[in-house]
């Protein structure tokens, strides 16, 4: 009998000393957990509200909402320590808190700055730095959720040495199988952010007429004026010298006219004027200047420039086709004839 009451003694004695304390603990971490989650939401609710925007109440929310997590596993960690029932079981579950309370706070961190990147897609009135930013993302998801892992690692007493020689050796080697994507990628974001084009716009390079569809990561589609899809590289595009028509506000057109040696002195003056005309009564043309330049071996040669102050190119050759339609019409009514290659063979008898 004496040593059952001094087995029960010895129980609530350690009852009294370890366990109430554990779970007094545990609920006072509770309840000063709940004041600090209300105390914070009030305080920052009263910041948030000063200012129009949304980003600010979403962090407000998202913080108050790890708190309690937070809170509560922070109160059972440290009311298991109180407990000390063996060292190994003990690392085990303050392991186990420690990696649940990793992966709220990187959770968290995502949150916050994925809906900070998103409202600046928003307000950046660029679709091209928007397209940048939404394509960064999953990169720094990537990079928030790397240095959480090495800090738990760290913290739980793992030999970062050997881990961050493997790394070194891994990167080394990654980065040498990776060199192209990795160079493509950066030209990409060298093409977003110097915006030499942008989609739908036509442009000219080595030798390829086309319109750019998609910009992606690794290369870009073009669209050929013949409708096939051509697929070309960043680094490429970036290297090479592009002609984009879409930034051309007037385009120069030159023509040369040649008409027959037997056009009349006052037919040659009167040339430049009807072109002038026929010019400027044109929609989208801007006449500039037409000049007799030359002898020709076959024809009296005249320059016409104008400008079509248009970067479509079917309305810049569809005004083109108009003013040559009437330059052939006038020329006829007034009895001029355009020149041609002639050779003429002197025969002496």
């Amino acid at each position: 009998m004496l040593k059952l009451e001094i087995i029960k003694s010895q129980k609530m004695d350690t009852f009294y000393r370890i366990i109430i304390p554990s779970l007094g603990v545990l609920i006072v971490g509770l309840i000063s957990t709940l004041i600090l989650s209300k105390f914070v939401r009030n305080i920052l609710t009263k910041i948030a509200n000063r200012t129009n925007n949304k980003v600010d109440d979403f962090i407000v929310k998202s913080l108050v909402e790890a708190i309690k997590p937070l809170g509560f596993l922070i109160s059972l960690s440290m009311s298991w320590k109180i407990l000390e029932i063996n060292e190994n079981i003990d690392n085990f579950i303050l392991g186990i808190i420690k990696f649940i309370c990793m992966i709220i706070i990187i959770r968290l961190i995502n949150r916050i700055s994925l809906k900070v990147i998103q409202h600046w897609s928003v307000q950046i009135d660029d679709k091209s730095i928007s397209t940048m930013l939404y394509s960064l993302s999953p990169m720094i998801r990537a990079v928030a959720w790397s240095i959480g892992i090495v800090f738990y690692l760290q913290n739980m007493g793992v030999q970062m040495t050997a881990l961050w020689a493997l790394l070194s050796a891994g990167g080394i080697g990654a980065g040498l199988a990776l060199k192209e994507p990795v160079q493509e990628f950066f030209e990409y974001i060298t093409i977003l952010l110097d915006k030499p084009f942008q989609n739908d716009q036509f442009i000219h390079i080595d030798g390829i007429w086309a319109k750019v569809e998609r910009v992606g990561v690794r290369s870009t589609r073009l669209r050929s004026i013949n409708g096939e899809v051509i697929v070309m590289s960043n680094s490429r595009l970036t290297n090479g010298v592009i002609s984009n028509y879409a930034e051309m506000e007037n385009r120069r057109l030159v023509h040369k006219l040649g008409v027959i040696y037997g056009t009349s002195h006052e037919k040659m003056k009167k040339i430049p004027d009807i072109i002038k005309i026929i010019v400027d009564k044109t929609s989208d043309a801007i006449f500039d200047r037409c000049h007799f330049i030359s002898f020709g071996d076959c024809s009296l040669d005249f320059e016409l420039v104008y400008y079509i102050p248009t970067s479509n190119y079917l309305s810049a050759m569809q005004a083109q086709q108009n003013i040559n339609l009437e330059i052939m019409k006038t020329f006829e009514e007034q009895g001029i004839e355009f020149a041609f290659p002639t050779q003429t063979i002197n025969l002496i008898k």
